[in-house]
């Protein structure tokens, strides 16, 4: 695997990782809703999972993981249509996505 793509990918399950940070362990939507400063900082590591996707889709359009294009729309809408952000949509992909994405970065982070 080319050196960048693994960049890319680290910099994604930190991204991950700093999301199930920020959510602690009870992953609250309420407590969500209630924080702008919550919701800023994950949608801001949205932005960096969903750069970091378009660079490896670039630099090597066939390493496989699963809804690359729908992170890479993702972060296109948080960047260029932040006033109309469904926090819904963003939870549920933090709550359905991010584990399995999660799954895959740590199985292509072992190859």
């Amino acid at each position: 695997m080319d050196d960048q793509v693994r960049k890319y990918l680290y910099d994604i399950g930190e991204a991950i990782a700093s999301i199930f940070s920020y959510l602690g362990d009870k992953r609250d939507f309420s407590c969500y809703l209630g924080s702008k400063m919550l919701r800023r900082a994950v949608e801001r590591e949205f932005e960096i999972i969903g750069e970091a996707m378009n660079r490896i889709d670039r630099v090597d359009p066939h390493i496989a993981i699963s809804y690359k294009t729908q992170i890479i729309s993702m972060r296109n809408r948080v960047i260029h249509g932040y006033d109309k952000i469904d926090d819904a949509i963003v939870w549920g992909a933090v709550v359905k996505y991010l584990p399995m994405l999660q799954e895959e970065i740590d199985s292509l982070m072992k190859q």
